[in-house]
């Protein structure tokens, strides 16, 4: 079991940039896959943001390609989330996820509000 914690979110106009933290109770170094995950308002899907697997394989949703960027100090055991040009479609409560073991775990979340 590991226990994950995020912060770093708030309210920003459209434009500005965001950090994101996520810390974890023990090493997330050999998880299979480090991530964060989005939730938009209205009942939407929870949707991949940007993922980090095997320890160096990043990847990301085409909407934050450029903008964002994923990263983690393993020192810290922390994921980060640099977010750039945020736009209010960036909208949404973050949340940050481990995959391993067959197992996903959450965080409980960070909203991430974008003013037009």
């Amino acid at each position: 079991q590991v226990q994950l914690v995020e912060s770093g979110g708030g309210l920003v106009q459209a434009g500005g940039s965001l950090r994101l933290s996520c810390v974890a109770s023990r090493s997330i170094f050999s998880v299979i896959s480090i991530g964060w995950y989005r939730q938009a308002p209205g009942g939407k899907q929870r949707e991949l943001v940007a993922e980090i697997t095997y320890g160096s394989t990043t990847n990301y949703a085409d909407s934050v390609k450029g903008r964002f960027t994923i990263s983690t100090d393993n020192a810290k055991n922390t994921l980060y989330l640099q977010m750039n040009s945020l736009k209010p479609e960036d909208t949404a409560v973050y949340y940050c996820t481990v995959y391993e073991l067959s197992l996903r775990h959450w965080g409980q979340g960070t909203q991430v509000t974008v003013s037009s």
